[in-house]
């Protein structure tokens, strides 16, 4: 008899056959062993198959059915027992290997329903055809073939693309967990795809959170096995997103490898997260609060680059002589004795010094205040009115002007159609 690896669940699905039972708990050699049978067949697993076990299972059970011909009520029956008892058991999904030799039509569709979520391996001994080639099995007078397949191969094309419209949606945890899911069911051909996938949406998650430096590992490791399955066929569009994939991590190398204290790169990723709250999230309050953030970045990278002036830790000897005094008596932290400006005064210092931008910015001021002051009302400001999205789209649209960033320039996240 050939034998299988060791597996760590079988459900078998019985009523009268015990010989083919007997041949499938030895060839798989399972931790934990579930029959799934008639009340009239608890002898028979007694009687006829446990004598002949080689090697008996840690735990085991049965489910008891009331009729074996009948979907609605097989369906009801094993859908209310078998998910508790395999939690019970704590098996994971892609850890169960279900046996169909034995079942009767009801019994098998009603079986393979429910224990979709945890099964990776469908198996069963067929009578063989005239002229069948596989893997063949004598048993007693009859001669079967070994069959078996993974549902999760096929079905893993539908749970892709639901992986995917949570990814554009920007749910990169939840894609993720659905991905690893799928990863964890699928056949081991498919597995690298799907660890990819995986990847991916985790790289994009910690992106959002500006975990950048294990956003880039995640980007690159997904992007050279997604290439590689490319090679290989992979699913359609898979062609089309690696040149965005690429850019992607393109930008974010040159913010994570950028040494300097004050990194451009930042201010225009936040202008990039604006829009993505505020568009795809439909997150007005943490848009708003993203930008203006932005807006005091690149005033930050003006003074930095420019300058050599850092705002949190400034000299009023580097300010215009206008601003100095009030540096000294508006500014200082009692703390730290660091002087620090804060946004307005970020860019008065720069028109003061006859720079661009805080020239821009005084000439955009009154077009500016009262939105900034709709910031500092939203709820994540310092007030307790919500923001409406309006505002935000106002004043990230005099931002765009104010910092002549073109939108190019802004790093994309790909829409996946997978």
């Amino acid at each position: 008899m050939a034998q299988d690896q060791p597996i760590k669940t079988l459900v078998v699905a019985l009523v009268d056959d015990a010989a083919a039972a007997v041949y499938s708990i030895n060839r798989l050699n399972p931790e934990a062993l579930c029959f799934v049978l008639p009340e009239g067949s608890k002898a028979l697993v007694e009687s006829d198959i446990q004598p002949k076990i080689q090697q008996m299972p840690r735990r085991w059970d049965w489910i008891v059915l009331a009729d074996v011909m009948e979907f609605p009520s097989l369906y009801q029956t094993m859908a209310r027992s078998l998910p508790d008892l395999l939690r019970t058991w704590e098996v994971q999904p892609g850890e169960l290997v279900v046996d169909l030799s034995g079942a009767t039509p009801a019994m098998a569709g009603a079986l393979t329903l429910v224990a979709l979520p945890w099964t990776s391996r469908v198996v069963e001994l067929a009578r063989a055809r005239d002229g069948q080639e596989g893997d063949r099995v004598e048993l007693g007078p009859k001669t079967l073939v070994w069959t078996q397949s993974n549902p999760w191969d096929e079905q893993a094309t539908v749970s892709r693309r639901e992986g995917c419209e949570l990814f554009n949606r920007g749910l990169f945890r939840a894609a993720a967990k659905l991905f690893h899911g799928v990863e964890l069911r699928v056949s081991g051909g498919h597995k690298p795809l799907h660890r990819a996938f995986t990847d991916l949406a985790e790289g994009y998650e910690s992106w959002e959170r500006f975990q950048y430096r294990q956003a880039w590992d995640k980007l690159r490791t997904a992007t050279k096995a997604l290439e590689m399955a490319s090679l290989w066929g992979g699913p359609a569009g898979l062609i089309a997103i690696l040149p965005h994939l690429k850019a992607n991590a393109s930008f974010l190398e040159k913010l994570v490898l950028d040494p300097a204290e004050v990194k451009e790169y930042l201010a225009l990723d936040l202008l990039a997260y604006v829009g993505r709250h505020l568009h795809v999230g439909h997150d007005p309050e943490g848009a708003m609060t993203a930008l203006v953030r932005a807006l005091e970045a690149f005033a930050q990278v003006r003074l930095y680059k420019a300058h050599k002036i850092k705002s949190w830790d400034v000299s009023p000897g580097q300010l215009p002589q206008a601003l100095q005094e009030t540096c000294r008596t508006c500014y200082l932290e009692d703390i730290d004795g660091k002087y620090k400006l804060p946004l307005q005064a970020q860019f008065r210092v720069l028109a003061g010094l006859g720079d661009q931008l805080g020239q821009a910015f005084l000439k955009e001021w009154p077009k500016m205040k009262p939105l900034l002051d709709a910031a500092n009302h939203a709820v994540l400001g310092h007030g307790f009115e919500p923001i409406k999205a309006e505002r935000v789209q106002q004043l990230y649209d005099v931002v765009i002007r104010l910092t002549g960033v073109a939108a190019s320039s802004l790093p994309k996240f790909p829409v996946l159609n997978l």
